[in-house]
């Protein structure tokens, strides 16, 4: 048997958030999905009623935790769909969620990616997200966080979709390597969603496939862990994915930003963690470089196409304002 769409959870003692997730699933209006469940050696009650009867639903029991990027990967190869939809245990789609991402797969089929609107799940009057940025400096952003509802942009290219509710063709998201399985969690959807556009491809944010988001609501948005892997990553991805002629005139002020994310992060009471990513990324250099090469070689997108993609202006980071591009430029020639 096989489906139109793989619907992947990465599980990690999310407790009755993953069973909202599921409850949500079943009620969808699209039904020719399945659902693969990889839980990350839970240690909660977090699967026990997560499986109702009027789904194909599939758990994977991993011995340990091997994080978000790692999980996904591992369930991708179980998958059946020409389409992977990755949702996040804290995120919980309205009725026509797949409906709406099919709608869009089938308005532009040359398009590999398609996020979804993304509402703050304890204020729906606030955006948690339309769309991942990329600041030219190497910040990565989601779009209109924290920004009201009502100034959802409207459908567009975006530079990547964010993984907590995305959809990807399984063919593009196999031959890209998956997620990069180094960043363990955190990140490594703009550094796939980065590497998707430097061999050609694009990625669509789809205003009508909505999904109310706790955003890290397991981890914790400001905790330890969420800086010290989102920093970590983050200097990783600048590093791999910056095409040359961008990367080393933007390096000082890749320098300067981090010292600036110091000075906050020490405000906030999170500076040890945000040092510890620092050195760790430095620490890793070695292989990131290795891969920058690899990445590179195979980079088909023109260095025009990428700095058009980029937002260069830092007031619209600062603010979190997305960037989403007319959809006309979003059809790629094959």
């Amino acid at each position: 048997m096989t489906a139109k769409i793989t619907v992947i959870i990465v599980n990690y003692n999310s407790d009755a958030r993953l069973a909202r997730a599921v409850a949500c699933l079943a009620a969808q209006t699209f039904k020719d999905f399945e659902v693969i469940i990889a839980d990350n050696a839970s240690s909660d009650a977090s699967l026990e009623f997560a499986q109702p009867p009027s789904l194909s639903l599939r758990i994977v029991r991993n011995d340990a935790n091997l994080g978000f990027a790692k999980g996904n990967n591992e369930a991708a190869k179980l998958a059946s769909g020409e389409w992977l939809a990755l949702l996040n245990p804290d995120a919980y789609p309205e009725p026509d969620w797949l409906e709406q991402l099919v709608k869009a797969a089938e308005r532009y089929p040359n398009v590999d990616a398609f996020g979804s609107t993304q509402i703050d799940a304890n204020d729906p009057t606030k955006l948690d997200g339309a769309g991942d940025a990329y600041q030219a400096f190497g910040l990565p952003y989601r779009g209109h966080f924290g920004w009201p509802i009502t100034a959802l942009p409207e459908e567009g290219e975006c530079f990547a979709p964010c993984a907590a509710a995305a959809l990807y063709r399984r063919s593009t998201f196999e031959a890209l390597g998956g997620f990069d399985e180094s960043f363990f969690c955190y990140g490594e959807d703009v550094d796939l969603g980065f590497r998707l556009r430097l061999a050609g491809g694009r990625a669509v944010q789809v205003r009508a496939a909505r999904v109310l988001h706790e955003g890290s609501g397991i981890t914790g948005r400001r905790s330890d862990f969420a800086i010290y892997h989102g920093h970590r990553n983050r200097v990783w991805t600048f590093v791999k994915d910056m095409p040359g002629p961008i990367f080393w005139p933007a390096l000082p002020f890749h320098l300067i930003l981090n010292a600036a994310l110091f000075v906050r992060c020490a405000a906030g009471g999170t500076g040890g963690a945000y040092l510890r990513a620092v050195a760790d990324a430095v620490r890793g250099l070695g292989p990131v470089w290795k891969s920058r090469k690899a990445v590179q070689a195979d980079r088909r997108a023109g260095i025009g196409e990428i700095a058009h993609a980029l937002v260069w202006f830092p007031l619209r980071a600062f603010r979190r304002k997305a960037f989403i591009q007319p959809v006309e430029t979003a059809r790629r020639s094959d």
